[in-house]
């Protein structure tokens, strides 16, 4: 027994003083996305804990950035330091302080706005950029870098990171990154979407596709029509599983007022993030005809979708009131959001109503609307809609996007494609000259599973599918059938992708995270498999091309309509912080997709996904 004490009694002393002493993380720039390159000074480090102060030069947006700056610090490392102007010569206190610095600084050498670089020597540590949304990135590199390792140390902050004397460059592969969010089906509140918004800027996304109108819900308040919020923005019902006949018979909803929404894209434009709206249109409706029954070809009755699916109810496109309707409601949304684009659906839009509507057949007689090939008048009539309303977008300074099903439909060449049924409508669509965006569910619709169907083992109800986190990594936004050549080629690319090259050069979209809303109940576990998915699209559409100008083709967006509940209980100062740190896992478990196949009893032995 004695032995036994004085072996254990040593090793117990061990344990209590390094419970108290604070162990030192040291800073890896390893991380997802990964820079394009970087390069460490062996044993040489800059010490966040003797840090004076944080100075930048530039306008408001650089004084913002370097509060960020700061309060990331005080959430990794327990402080804050002061932060001053480098252009106020009458900040005197500057001149009082001692120690190493964070110097924030605008380079115009660096040509690409996104670009940055971080210098990292042992008494400064500077960060610059093409413009504020660089140095914003360059930041959030930095703070991914000073993740801590230990799952304990992810909400217990220390300051005692050590930062590698290195050089760091960076730039994006391409220019629109983008992200989805349905609110119809599930709704979520402003906190969770602005909780949303900071992890797609920790992960460099640019661009937020938000889904606001559906058949299950209507959230956007449009004042011009008051019921489309006291009756489209809720179900009575709620279909429980996989459209089984049974429901939950409870009322189930919520809406954003306008002056929610404009905080929304007041915090998002401070992180450099463009929200694009989606309204639905003229399918996907059933929640404003359930408000409005006359928008209807039948008159209704309607109710707001309790179940999931595509249904025969859509607006009627033979009613002036119904583009009376539409106008108005973009009215309002354009006076919400400044963005460039709006997308306006024309997805999944039956035309089983319009062929027996006489007021659909009239305007088709009127319009002199014809079938042409495979497609029917009834196709054409959408694509009559959908370039009005197009012209209405248009004649107020704005563009429109689209799902790929308005390539049956005759629509605008000027109309932006989202490709999500797969590659080929993107690939047709650059051919007819409309600049696209690919989504392709079979690689990036979040609310699909993680393992295989037929394997149930501890697993959220889901849609259905198989999205493994490999196939999400291997995409490659510029599709296979484009030769070598005609990748690294931009006169090749001008021949494949249609006269909008210098558009398909900002807009390469993956739907990176198009999660839709159809099962709000994720595991905790299932939220890592989705963070650890948003990592690795947000990887395809940051990390630096092999060809130099393979980002003249394409665009990557993710669409995700439903994260898991564990999430929204985080708050947006902890919480985000806190799930960077799977971004220590990522860093062995991206980069060798080979390596999670190797799975023992059904789980990844890195982050115990399956």
């Amino acid at each position: 027994m004695t032995t036994k004490l004085k072996t254990i009694l040593p090793l117990f002393f061990v344990f209590c003083f390094s419970s108290i002493v604070r162990a030192q993380t040291v800073a890896d720039f390893n991380v997802v996305p990964r820079p394009m390159n970087f390069m460490y000074q062996k044993d040489k480090y800059f010490a966040l804990s003797s840090l004076s102060s944080i100075r930048y030069e530039g306008n408001d947006d650089m004084r913002r950035n370097a509060e960020f700056l700061n309060n990331y610090l005080k959430i990794a490392a327990g402080f804050t330091v002061p932060v001053s102007d480098l252009s106020d010569k009458s900040n005197s206190s500057d001149k009082k302080l001692k120690g190493p610095i964070i110097l924030l600084r605008l380079d115009k050498k660096i040509t690409n706005p996104e670009a940055y670089r971080i210098t990292v020597k042992e008494k400064t540590l500077t960060i610059e950029g093409g413009a504020p949304q660089g140095v914003f990135y360059g930041i959030q590199t930095l703070r991914k870098a000073m993740c801590p390792t230990s799952p304990t140390s992810l909400t217990r902050p220390t300051s005692d990171i050590l930062i590698p004397v290195a050089v760091v460059n960076d730039e994006p592969r391409f220019s629109y990154r983008g992200m989805h969010l349905d609110v119809s089906r599930h709704f979520y509140d402003v906190e969770f979407v602005k909780l949303y918004i900071d992890m797609l800027a920790l992960h460099h996304i640019n661009t937020f596709h938000f889904h606001l109108t559906d058949d299950q819900g209507w959230r956007v308040e449009i004042k011009r029509f008051p019921k489309l919020t006291e009756v489209g923005a809720w179900r009575q019902r709620t279909v429980i599983g996989r459209n089984t006949g049974i429901y939950e018979w409870k009322r189930y909803g919520g809406f954003y007022t306008q002056q929610q929404l404009r905080d929304i894209v007041r915090y998002a434009r401070e992180r450099y993030i463009t929200v694009i709206p989606e309204i639905d249109m003229p399918g996907h409706m059933e929640a404003a005809l359930a408000a409005y029954p006359d928008l209807g070809c039948t008159g209704g009755p309607y109710e707001v979708e309790p179940n999931w699916g595509v249904f025969d109810d859509i607006l009627c496109a033979g009613r002036e009131e119904t583009f009376r309707f539409v106008e108005g409601v973009l009215d309002e949304l354009m006076d919400i959001f400044p963005s460039e684009y709006i997308h306006i659906g024309g997805d999944e839009a039956p035309r089983t109503r319009w062929k027996v509507c006489p007021r659909c057949q009239q305007r088709i007689s009127d319009e002199h609307i014809t079938a042409k090939g495979k497609h029917s008048a009834e196709d054409a009539l959408q694509g009559y809609f959908m370039k009005r309303v197009e012209k209405y977008l248009n004649d107020h300074g704005r563009k429109a996007i689209g799902w790929d099903e308005l390539l049956d439909c005759d629509v605008n060449p000027s109309t932006t494609i989202m490709s999500w049924r797969g590659v080929e409508g993107g690939i047709a669509a650059s051919a007819l000259g409309h600049d696209v965006i690919m989504v392709p569910t079979a690689w990036f619709y979040f609310d699909y599973y993680q393992t295989p169907e037929n394997d149930y083992w501890n697993k959220p109800l889901l849609i259905g599918g198989f999205v493994p986190l490999e196939k999400v990594y291997s995409f490659d936004p510029l599709p296979d059938s484009l030769s070598e050549e005609e990748k690294s080629t931009s006169s090749a690319c001008r021949q494949i992708c249609g006269r909008n090259i210098h558009m398909l050069m900002k807009w390469l979209s993956i739907k990176c995270f198009h999660v839709w809303a159809h099962s709000p109940n994720y595991s905790g576990r299932s939220q890592n498999i989705k963070t650890m998915m948003l990592i690795s699209s947000a990887k395809n559409a940051s990390v630096a091309s092999t060809t130099p100008s393979a980002g003249n083709i394409a665009t990557i967006q993710s669409n995700s309509f439903s994260w898991a509940t564990g999430i929204s209980g985080l708050s947006r100062k902890s919480g985000i912080f806190g799930l960077s740190g799977l971004l220590r896992k990522a860093r062995k478990h991206i980069p060798a997709p080979a390596a999670i196949a190797a799975r023992r009893g059904g789980q990844c032995a890195v982050c115990r996904c399956s």
